[in-house]
């Protein structure tokens, strides 16, 4: 590996060229693309959404299959038009073991945090039941692209461009923190521990592939077992159909179960995130990926 391709591919031409207000145009052009995928990001949830809550059916989750590849589809467009490039973050060479390894990763993930609830006697778990999992895959679909596509791809690349590795870090795991602030049964804590397990995790396997891939199997995996697999609410929001069945006990602390926001606010669920955000952001340090990558003139800028 050459000096010019240490480091994350983060945008080094047209409106991100070296020079003057370099990190105002990174921002303003991050506004820009959050927008437009925001909108395909909207057309999903008005699929899938409705899908989580009746049980849905495999027309629907190939339409918002359809919509999220379309998105990817325009991210990629836009960024050739803006930034001179096609996206490396989005090689579909790369994608098939990615999506593989990540969609495992994220299952095993969601488990060991449901097993520790269970162990830890702060959860109940029941069935099996027959249920159908076409809703649950059409979220896990339309989370799991089209989130990691505005807070990892546009937004953490973005701040990456504009301020450095460690301000990116913190900023879009707090945002993504934040954004659940809006989901049912949501809580300060809720939202700490989104950001923390979830944002900086999900972040650093993007920061070690230098591709999408990963992080939206992991993502959609977690979420498709907790909501499916385990019957959890996702994100604060309760599931109608699941394999099994698992809630907090009555009178469990809520600092230990997660409480009507799902595992996801739990101890466990903490331990388990951040163990793997330490690790894989390690992992990412040692391969040189927190840093932008050299500019086309030959000398490293992180701003």
């Amino acid at each position: 590996m050459t000096e010019d391709q240490i480091g994350l591919e983060v945008g080094h031409a047209r409106v991100l060229h070296p020079g003057p207000l370099r990190w105002l145009r990174a921002l303003g052009w991050m506004v820009a693309l959050f927008v437009i995928s925001a909108l395909v990001y909207a057309g999903a949830q008005m699929i899938s959404n409705p899908l989580f809550h009746s049980g849905g059916r495999l027309l629907e989750v190939l339409e918002v299959t359809a919509i999220c590849l379309a998105g990817l589809g325009l991210y990629a467009l836009v960024v050739r038009l803006g930034e001179g490039r096609w996206p490396e973050e989005l090689d579909p060479r790369k994608a098939p073991l990615d999506l593989t390894i990540g969609l495992v990763v994220g299952a095993l993930m969601l488990s060991m945090a449901v097993a520790g609830l269970y162990a830890l006697g702060v959860y109940e778990i029941s069935g099996p039941r027959s249920a159908s999992p076409w809703g649950a895959i059409a979220m896990a679909v339309e989370s799991g692209v089209m989130e990691e596509l505005l807070m990892r791809a546009i937004v953490l690349r973005l701040l990456m461009r504009a301020f450095g590795i460690w301000p990116a870090l913190v900023l879009q795991a707090a945002l993504f923190g934040a954004l659940h602030l809006a989901n049912p049964n949501a809580t300060a804590t809720a939202a700490a521990a989104i950001a923390i397990e979830a944002g900086l995790m999900l972040a650093g396997f993007y920061l070690l592939t230098g591709r999408l891939w990963v992080s939206i199997g992991v993502h959609a995996a977690w979420n498709f077992t907790q909501g499916w697999v385990w019957g959890a609410s996702v994100s604060g929001v309760p599931v109608s159909e699941s394999w099994l069945v698992s809630k907090p006990k009555a009178g469990a602390p809520e600092f230990l179960s997660g409480g009507a926001f799902g595992p996801e606010a739990s101890a466990p669920a903490m331990v388990v995130g951040t163990a793997v955000a330490i690790v894989v952001l390690w992992w990412a340090w040692k391969k040189g990926n927190l840093k932008v990558r050299a500019d086309l003139a030959g000398f490293v800028s992180d701003r």
